[in-house]
């Protein structure tokens, strides 16, 4: 096969996206004479796409040089800009800017009608935006969006669209910034973007909406970024930062298996080259995993080495502290964290403050963190935030006596868990209705909230919530039990089966199937989750 049939085959497969035998055709044709620069730059591209960084780098410099011994110089512009691009992704902000200066110096910077002095202009914004000075990165990223409309580039203006949002969100207009986010997406989904930046803004506006608490949002374009990678042979998913965001949805919808699968493989695609920020947030939401699990030692240490990445570690951390029975370090964390916490991240925070200091009796704190996660409600639509704020209001109505109000907003803080598919958090706010209705007097509506919150609990295997499940306790901690029903008793509550009973105990399913009639009569339960809670509850494991 000659030197232009594989370029051709290479050409078709990078059009048809598939990166692994783009990658070969060109490097293939790479061996049989140097390749042209518009060729490097896509070989570059597909090496990106396929999780060859390195090789990226170096074909992008290659590129660079060629386009600018062509005489290309806005072509030798893009080259560069992508290189930046790439460079300041694996955390090499000084060799980043090293480029964008070599760029500049061409003279495309100084041309409004040349889109790739719209592209030198994102790298200045990005770094403003991360700043914390959305007021001037946004006109820089309104400037680029015009460039880019005017000048007919799709990844230009959609980069341009995508920086607008984001300061719009953090400048407050969250609805407005959202928008913007929506539409920048829809050009994605219509194939208009080419596919480094269709990933990024994927990654962005997710990132965007799960920190707005716009969980449903987050969650379909989630689905929809699976979908896009899923399309692309070989794609390298995008990439350690969007993998843990991926992870977040799916600790949310209660696959907290798969979120520790996507959290670890997110720090394998981060840790090269080391020291990558974003290795703080897998190493972050590893902790939460961990921590909701009951593996306490683990989580610990994933919260300290987050923190050593420069990640916030709080409210996980504080969180940590009080299952672990250290109220004082759990406070004093807490109110670290609420004293540091961005606009963003306070609504999480004066959420785990309200349980905190409710756990240690003071009512009078947690009301008044509960009153301000309420208020934050009124600035934006985002059925998460009104969830957290009900369920605050909540369990601090109960800790001042009035279960009957506190039941009417934990009602609506389930209903809006259950339509966003959170059962782990729908079943924290049923824990706190069973305590409500047993209040009032009504055992069995406490019973029916106590056992299918056990039921939750027990599914994902969050042990914590079992051991603190407070079911109303009877008479006798065995109430009636004979030692063999209490030995299958802590054989379910260790999610063993009927089965697996038998076998470790020499008798029939049958006779073990007898046992648990007997047991469900005894302690006066419906299920095995229910058995179980209540075998940690009264400490019969």
């Amino acid at each position: 096969m000659g030197r232009s049939t594989v370029l051709d085959h290479a050409r078709a497969a990078f059009r048809a996206r598939e990166w692994p035998r783009a990658l070969d055709g060109f490097r293939r044709a790479d061996t049989l004479a140097a390749l042209a620069a518009d060729d490097l730059d896509l070989f570059a591209r597909a090496a990106y796409l396929t999780g060859h960084d390195d090789d990226s780098v170096a074909l992008y410099e290659r590129a660079f040089a060629a386009h600018l011994e062509a005489g290309e110089s806005e072509s030798a512009g893009r080259s560069a800009f992508w290189l930046c691009f790439l460079l300041m992704g694996r955390g090499e902000v000084a060799r980043a800017g090293g480029w964008l200066e070599r760029a500049r110096q061409s003279g495309v910077a100084e041309r409004p009608d040349c889109a790739t002095s719209g592209f030198l202009m994102i790298p200045g914004a990005v770094q403003e935006m991360y700043a914390n000075r959305p007021n001037e990165a946004l006109p820089i990223f309104t400037a680029a969006q015009h460039i880019g409309r005017a000048c007919h580039d799709a990844d230009l203006l959609a980069l341009g669209s995508l920086g607008i949002g984001q300061c719009r969100v953090l400048l407050g207009d969250v609805e407005g910034g959202l928008r913007t986010l929506d539409e920048v997406l829809v050009s994605v989904g219509l194939g208009e973007v080419s596919p480094v930046v269709s990933g990024l803004v994927y990654c962005a506006v997710i990132e965007t909406c799960y920190g707005t608490y716009h969980l449903q949002r987050a969650k379909e374009w989630t689905q929809a970024l699976g979908r896009w990678c899923d399309d692309q042979t070989g794609l390298v998913p995008f990439r350690g930062q969007c993998l843990v965001h991926r992870a977040q949805m799916l600790q949310l919808e209660g696959d907290w298996s798969q979120a520790m699968d996507l959290a670890r493989l997110a720090l394998q695609r981060l840790s090269d080259p080391p020291g990558q920020p974003a290795m703080g947030m897998a190493l972050y939401e590893q902790g939460e995993l961990h921590r909701l699990r009951g593996e306490f030692a683990e989580a610990d240490a994933a919260y300290r080495a987050a923190g050593r990445y420069g990640q916030e570690v709080q409210p996980g951390l504080a969180l940590l502290r009080l299952r672990q029975g250290d109220t004082a370090a759990a406070v004093a964390g807490i109110l670290r964290g609420l004293g540091e916490a961005s606009n963003l991240d306070r609504p999480r925070m004066l959420a785990a403050h309200t349980e905190i200091v409710l756990a240690t009796g003071d009512v009078a704190a947690a009301r008044r963190s509960a009153d301000e996660l309420e208020a934050l409600t009124r600035t934006q639509d985002a059925p998460a935030l009104t969830a957290m704020a009900d369920h605050a209001q909540g369990a601090v109505l109960l800790a001042e006596g009035d279960p009957c109000g506190a039941l009417a907003r934990l009602r609506r803080s389930g209903r809006h868990w259950r339509d966003l598919g959170a059962p782990y958090e729908r079943a924290r706010v049923r824990v706190l209705q069973g305590r409500c209705c047993a209040a009032l007097g009504d055992d069995d509506e406490a019973r029916l909230e106590f056992d299918s919150a056990a039921s939750i609990f027990h599914g994902l295997h969050a042990l914590p919530d079992l051991r603190e499940l407070r079911v109303p306790a009877l008479a006798n901690a065995r109430n009636g039990l004979t030692p063999r029903e209490i030995q299958v008793l802590r054989a379910v509550a260790t999610g063993r089966t009927n089965r697996a009973i038998a076998h470790e105990f020499v008798i029939s399913e049958k006779t073990v199937a007898r046992h648990l009639s007997n047991i469900f009569t005894k302690l006066d339960v419906s299920s095995r989750a229910a058995a179980t809670a209540y075998a940690y509850e009264h400490r019969l494991l």
